[in-house]
């Protein structure tokens, strides 16, 4: 990712006076205001939202360096990250009320809503002048819609939605796609850099969900050509294992068949991302593509798989669970 430097300069004297000395203590409570970047020696963090994708966010953050305060609803995930050096919260005020940045990581926009414009949420308690980086999957206008109510309140937003599953939030190697200004984009970058590899700005709100939702279009076709490939060559009696391995080094070859193949032969679909969630940003996905007039075939007719495979109680399954729906409509049984 390429930006431009930032420069942080602050007055030189070897004994400060003591009324000097103490404007700098208050000042160093203070949330930061400023659009220089968010390092970690200089800012403070409240995280909102600790499930699969959250929780090692976080430990990413503690590890280099962030000081980090978190919430979930479960109150058992927040002692799990505190017990690796996260601050417990019992509350959303009590998260964000001395960050100079709030991230929430949460299911779906009700959830965003909720946590963000309702009573009691975090443009209620955020300090004037910090930063606010959604990084759910939600729709683009929800996200406009935050920036807009976090504007009038003096909060700056970014909308920062990712992929890269739980193995890219494990190894910090996550896609990272932003949505808002780029002077809040460049301030954000060290922290996003603590959690992503590839980090770009697509545009102005919405831009980063919007992208997202390409994302998952990409990903949800990718999965269930993977998963019809894998049912024919079962069927055909090929060695699976050499006969993947071979695709994967073609033009076939996938990040999704790279991260998911060993899964598939295995049969274990623990979730790394959930059917329940892929089913949402389908959701997303049509309706996105409807309001702009464009055709997503393709899209509908997975948002229709992904849909009926959660209706016949895989929703709570790793989205490489498509296979198994591959499996029924081939007339074959599926256990559990």
């Amino acid at each position: 990712m390429q930006r431009r430097p930032l420069v942080v300069t602050s007055p030189v004297s070897a004994s400060p006076p003591v009324s000097a000395a103490r404007d700098t203590e208050r000042q160093s409570r203070m949330p930061v205001t400023t659009t220089a970047p968010h390092t970690a020696e200089r800012t403070k963090i409240g995280f909102i939202g600790l499930g699969i994708m959250g929780t090692p966010m976080v430990r990413n953050l503690l590890a280099a360096g962030y000081r980090v305060t978190a919430f979930d609803l479960d109150p058992a995930r927040v002692k799990a990250v505190a017990a690796d050096g996260a601050e417990a919260a019992s509350s959303i005020p009590e998260a964000v009320r001395d960050a100079d940045v709030v991230i929430t990581m949460v299911p779906a926009s009700p959830q965003v809503q909720e946590v963000v414009l309702h009573e009691g949420g975090v443009l209620e308690h955020i300090p004037a002048g910090g930063l606010l980086v959604d990084m759910s999957s939600i729709t683009p206008q929800t996200s406009v819609d935050v920036a807009k109510a976090a504007a009038a309140k003096g909060v700056r937003v970014l909308d920062a939605p990712v992929s890269g599953g739980e193995a890219g939030a494990v190894e910090g190697v996550l896609s990272i796609m932003v949505g808002g200004e780029r002077e809040t984009f460049e301030a954000a970058a060290p922290v996003l850099e603590t959690l992503g590899r590839t980090i770009v700005l697509c545009g102005p709100h919405g831009s980063g969900q919007t992208v997202k939702a390409a994302n998952q279009l990409i990903v949800a076709v990718n999965i269930q050509a993977v998963a019809e490939a894998v049912v024919f060559l079962e069927k055909s009696g090929v060695d699976l294992d050499a006969a993947l391995d071979v695709l994967n080094g073609g033009l076939a070859g996938s990040t999704v068949l790279t991260r998911k193949k060993e899964s598939i032969l295995a049969g274990d679909f623990r979730p790394g991302f959930k059917i329940d969630l892929h089913h949402k940003d389908m959701g997303i996905v049509t309706d996105a593509a409807r309001n702009v007039g464009a055709a997503v075939p393709a899209g509908a007719l997975l948002a229709q798989l992904v849909g009926a495979l959660r209706q016949q109680g895989d929703g709570g399954l790793d989205h490489s669970a498509l296979v198994r729906g591959v499996r029924r409509l081939s007339g074959e049984k599926t256990e559990g």
